[in-house]
């Protein structure tokens, strides 16, 4: 598939999701499969004071091409100059604008979905980032509505083609759902039909047979996977195969695994830092030991963790004392 000028040679994205898919995170889905990665949302106005909190977002992996950085805001001249300013400093291949964000200090500022309300000004913020973006394909992600009663994303979807977007990502649920319920695929085959640039779908794949499905319902091209893969990067693997109609990998021991997160959790320290990196591996170690029987006592002394001393004594034990119900 191509986003502008820009090949993907991979039906395989990781979402962009704030306070997880941070540079480690995506190079641990990228060299499991996931062909197309994009960063955490980073904010147009914090980026334009060059915020020093902002800045180390946009830092991409070696060789994480093609990979895109996502920014938001609802102010049109400063979307315009951020996404200069968030290409220059990424050297990413494409401009995402986040206008699906659900969270409330997000989108009650008018950012995010809180886009959704207002597709005139979405619209214009979309055809400011692509002045902006100095010639880098521009992509935008939305979900469905606000609410309900308020579905506009066959709309919105058109008025961003018209406003010069190369593709659209469309998360299968309203902003007021947040990640409740089902994600209404349906939803997306017809902005699919809607538009002629391409749009990826996104919403409930957990499984390889869920991107299978996904896939043919919408007649997307590309899926993008979220929650999914939290703790499970292998997924990006097992949806491959299904794909292909290949047998479907198992996902590798529990030893392994905790090798993968530990190695996830030392390359987040060297961009980090051992603190940073530590506290955020709180929720990874934990996410990667969903569904392990007796797991509770190594969970509450990862919550505690400060160190990967720490870290490393914890996997020993989690090696020693744990069983595996997939082995």
């Amino acid at each position: 598939m191509k986003i502008g000028n820009v090949e993907i040679s991979s039906p395989l994205a990781l979402a962009p999701m704030a306070g997880v898919t941070d540079l480690a995170f995506r190079q641990v889905c990228r060299n499991l499969g996931a062909g197309y990665t994009v960063t955490e949302m980073v904010s147009a106005k914090a980026l334009c004071y060059q915020d020093k909190k902002t800045l180390p977002l946009l830092k991409l992996a070696p060789e994480e091409s093609p990979a895109a950085v996502q920014i938001f805001g609802s102010d049109p001249e400063t979307m315009e100059r951020a996404a200069g300013l968030a290409g220059a400093y990424s050297g990413a291949d494409i401009i995402d604008v986040n206008m699906g964000c659900p969270v409330p200090k997000v989108c009650n500022n008018g950012d995010g979905s809180g886009l959704a309300r207002d597709p005139v000004k979405a619209a214009q913020v979309a055809a400011a980032v692509v002045r902006g973006a100095g010639g880098k394909p521009v992509t935008v992600k939305i979900r469905l509505g606000w609410d309900k009663g308020h579905i506009n994303c066959v709309e919105l979807s058109r008025r961003l083609e018209d406003a010069g977007v190369s593709a659209i990502t469309v998360h299968g649920r309203t902003k007021v759902q947040m990640y409740s319920g089902k994600a209404d695929w349906s939803a997306i085959r017809e902005v699919r039909e809607a538009v002629s640039i391409p749009v990826i779908a996104n919403g409930d794949v957990f499984s390889p047979q869920d991107a299978v499905d996904i896939l043919r319902r919408t007649g997307c091209e590309m899926l993008m996977i979220g929650r999914g893969c939290f703790g499970n990067p292998w997924l990006f693997q097992q949806c491959a195969a299904a794909l292909k109609g290949e047998p479907i990998p198992p996902r590798p021991p529990l030893a392994q695994r905790c090798d993968t997160v530990v190695e996830q959790i030392r390359l987040a320290a060297q961009h980090k830092g051992e603190r940073i990196a530590c506290l955020e591996a709180r929720k990874h170690y934990a996410w990667y030991l969903k569904g392990i029987p007796y797991a509770g006592y190594y969970k509450e002394q990862i919550c505690k963790v400060e160190t990967l001393e720490q870290i490393d004594r914890i996997t020993e034990g989690i090696k020693r004392d744990l069983n595996d119900p997939e082995e």
